[in-house]
């Protein structure tokens, strides 16, 4: 049995191409594997706090010499280090804006890569930085307005968004991740279409088949 942790990124509510598929991924998941437990975080509803400087002290104080005040101070980024601990699978959703990640999302990443929580940093090593995640996948389902962003594509150079996850997610030891791609969201109609049942498929191959049990009387 396992635990998966859904990550929405986008404000939008209906309208969230990246939603509605991270939803199917999600359903498609259980069907396959009823025994594991869903959790969801709703980063494009309630975004995660931006870094502070009271932050960064706390996070950079040995913890045996941090203050009440310092551990309040982290109780949130803890809430989700430890979130993250506890499951196996990550399914984020992904809108591209701007050619990046959305806001939301560098926040969440910011409150999770932290030193001495999910890497260790020992300035004296040859290699300073140890991943300290380790045994998860993740799926990234992207959204974009335009199409051609996937490795290969006329786009590809354009995509900051895969490349910034897959280095954040392997810093921190999580260097199994698929991307799915979607498109034409500013061109709507077919192109659209089009590019969300090739996105459906992509989905249907990545998750894992219904089980099947064979009771014999």
């Amino acid at each position: 049995m396992a635990q998966l942790l859904r990550l929405d990124a986008s404000p939008r509510r209906s309208r969230s191409h990246t939603r509605t598929l991270v939803g199917e991924f999600v359903a498609r998941w259980s069907e396959g594997r009823p025994a594991d437990t869903v959790i969801r975080r709703d980063l494009g509803y309630e975004p995660p706090p931006h870094l502070t400087e009271d932050w960064i002290a706390a996070a950079f104080t040995t913890p045996g010499q941090r203050t009440a005040q310092m551990r309040d101070t982290l109780a949130y980024s803890d809430r989700l280090v430890d979130e993250l601990f506890a499951s196996d699978v990550l399914v984020l959703g992904v809108p591209m804006y701007n050619f990046g990640v959305p806001a939301m999302l560098k926040a969440y990443i910011d409150q999770i890569v932290r030193v001495g929580r999910t890497f260790a940093f020992d300035p004296e090593a040859a290699d300073p930085y140890t991943p300290l995640t380790s045994g998860k996948r993740a799926f990234v389902i992207v959204g974009t307005g335009d199409a051609g962003y996937e490795a290969g594509g006329p786009l590809a150079s354009m995509n900051h968004v895969e490349p910034y996850l897959r280095t954040a997610l392997g810093f921190i030891g999580i260097d199994e991740v698929e991307f799915v791609y979607t498109g034409n969201d500013e061109f709507g109609g077919e192109r659209l279409q089009r590019s969300l049942e090739r996105a459906r498929s992509r989905v249907a191959d990545l998750t894992p088949a219904r089980e099947v049990v064979d009771v014999a009387d």
